[in-house]
Order: C-alpha cells, then sequence, then structure tokens
C-alpha cells in the first residue's frame, strides 16, 4: 500500500531503466515502484496458500497411530480454528511441510526486499542521487560529518542470508528421517520463528524506511539525458514507416555513433543528420524521442505509459484490499 500511494504521485516522474545496470529506456518512478509492488504481491499470494497447509489439524495423530479412545478429530479442529483435519496419523506427525514452505516464501519475502535495499543503496549515492532517505532511516559516519549512509537499506540486505540459513537449516534436517517421529525435528521451531521474525520486522523497517525518503525528480530527468535511452525509439519510428525491425535497429545504431562522434543526444541531431541514416526519417522524429514521449508512447498492458501505470495501481489497490479482508 505505501508503495503504491508513492507512486500514484509520480507517474510523471521520468527516470532511467535499466539492463545489466546500464541505461537502457526510460521508464517512470511509478512504474518501477509497482515493479517492486508486484513482487511483493506473489509474496502475499504463496504465504496465503501456505496458510491452506498449516490450517490442517493433525491432533488425535498421537504418537503415530491415532488413538484408541473414542476421539472426534473434526469436533477438536473445528474448536481449535483449524479447516480440516490430516488424514493420516504417520504423515501427521512427521510433516514439516508447512514449515519448511513458509520459511521459503519468508525467503523470497526477504529476497525481495534485499533486491529493494540494493536499489535504495545506489539511489541514494552521490552519482545517482534519486533518493534522499530520511535521517531517522540512515545514520551518520564515525568520522565524515557529510556522510550519511543508509545503514537499514544495508541492514536488511544482510539480514537476508540469515533467513535464508533458516530456510537451509530445515531442508537439511528434514532431508534423512524416517517416519514418523524422530527427535531432530524440534530443531524445527527456532528456524521457523526467526525466520519470522526477520522479516516481519524487515518489512516494518523497510516501509517505514521508503515511506519517509524524498525523491530527486531533477536528478532522475537529468539520469534520461545520457545513455541513448531513446535509441529503440527510433527503431519504432521507423517501423511504423514500414521498415523491417532489424534494419530500422541498424539505422538507429548508426544514428547513435553519429551522436557520439558529435559528442551530443540524439536530440541534438539535425534533421539532416537523421536523413543521412535514413530517408524515411522526417521532422517528426522530434516528437517522438523525448524521455518522456518515449515513456507514454509504450502502451502495451503493463508499460510505462502513465495511463497503463494508473491501471496497475487501480489492480494493486484492489489486491490489498482483497488481502487486508482474507487475512
Amino acid at each position: 500500500e505505501t508503495l503504491t500511494q508513492i507512486a500514484e504521485k509520480h507517474t510523471k516522474t521520468i527516470m532511467p531503466g535499466f539492463t545489466h545496470m546500464q541505461h537502457a529506456q526510460p521508464v517512470t518512478l511509478a512504474h518501477h515502484l509497482c515493479a517492486w509492488s508486484w513482487m511483493l504481491t506473489r509474496d502475499a499470494d504463496r504465504l496465503s496458500d501456505a496458510l491452506k497447509r498449516i490450517r490442517i489439524s493433525p491432533i488425535g495423530a498421537c504418537a503415530l497411530a491415532g488413538s484408541g479412545l473414542p476421539l472426534d478429530r473434526k469436533y477438536e479442529a473445528k474448536q481449535l480454528g483449524f479447516d480440516e483435519i490430516t488424514m493420516n496419523s504417520l504423515d501427521s506427525v512427521s510433516d514439516r511441510d508447512y514449515c519448511i514452505e513458509t520459511v521459503s516464501a519468508l525467503s523470497l519475502v526477504q529476497m525481495h526486499l534485499s533486491r529493494f535495499c540494493e536499489e535504495v543503496v545506489l539511489w541514494s549515492t552521490t552519482e545517482f542521487s534519486f533518493i534522499d532517505l530520511s535521517e531517522k532511516w540512515s545514520t551518520g559516519s564515525s568520522i565524515m560529518p557529510q556522510k550519511k549512509n543508509p545503514d537499514f537499506a544495508e541492514l536488511i540486505r544482510g539480514r537476508t542470508g540469515r533467513v535464508y540459513g533458516d530456510l537451509i537449516a530445515l531442508l537439511t534436517m528434514m532431508k534423512g528421517l524416517p517416519l514418523a517421529y524422530d527427535r531432530d525435528m524440534q530443531e524445527d521451531k527456532q528456524s521457523l520463528f526467526d525466520a519470522c521474525d526477520v522479516v516481519l520486522s524487515c518489512v516494518e523497517v523497510f516501509t517505514k524506511m521508503i515511506a519517509t525518503a524524498s525523491w530527486n525528480e531533477a536528478a532522475m530527468a537529468a539520469a534520461c539525458e545520457g545513455g541513448f535511452l531513446n535509441a529503440t525509439d527510433i527503431a519504432d519510428y521507423l517501423v511504423r514507416k514500414g521498415m523491417p525491425f532489424r534494419t530500422a535497429h541498424g539505422v538507429s545504431a548508426k544514428a547513435v555513433r553519429l551522436a557520439i562522434s558529435k559528442n551530443c543526444r540524439l536530440e541534438d541531431l539535425s534533421q539532416e543528420d537523421f536523413k543521412s541514416c535514413s530517408p524515411l526519417i522526417e521532422s517528426d522524429i522530434f516528437e517522438v524521442i523525448p524521455p518522456a514521449a518515449c515513456v507514454n508512447a509504450r502502451k502495451t498492458d503493463g508499460g510505462p505509459a502513465e495511463s497503463k501505470v494508473m491501471e496497475q495501481i487501480s489492480a494493486l489497490k484492489t489486491f490489498c484490499a482483497e488481502k487486508r479482508r482474507s487475512f
């Protein structure tokens, strides 16, 4: 919810999109934050699905073979808030899949948080300056007074290995156990509870850190001016003129090389320069290559055009409302 609220305010904030950590194509901050949000929706779905197998009662399975007493397992399960009962007493005692599945889902949550935090760390550097973290959620240097370090983002990133360790501990504990109960299984609780505690605390800290951050829209826009992020849009322009994309790709590359030789942006090339690359290029090329025009031309479902990002935000709000009701 926090991410979608921020995204809603930044549907026009143009920033570079990256592949291989190099400038690729322009997007918006809203589009990027929606990408983070969709990752979290999958996490929520996985955890919801894991609950289906947590809400199954083993009570009445006893040590391994059930009971000779007239127990009503279904009644007991209902009284304890379970949805149903396990169907085999041996499996009931031996099963720790629900622990492994839950910690596996939590590991993915933590992995996503770690990836978000890696971007926060990068974006808070002087080289990027995309984000300015609140002093409450960053720390100063012990000897350099000018520093404001993204320590909370780094700590979340660092704790990811701890959650992975909890998952590996559970998998290793179970890998060679025969049916039914073995005392090794008492080690399940430490890993499960630790993973829950770490991930829940990291989600809470990350939410507060992002909610109080400010975004440098000017720096993001300026970062779109280098790296020829609009090169693909020249190729798309030529395709709309009837040129095969393979050929258009080569023409666009030629325009990039020309701009490099002139030490300028693609937008700074003259119409004659573009004509030297392809006679199909007319003066309307200058309408399609500004970063904002590049973004809003990408109107495929899931794309960064403002109308499509607003559709994503609406869908994310609906998802959050439905999950809130289900929990």
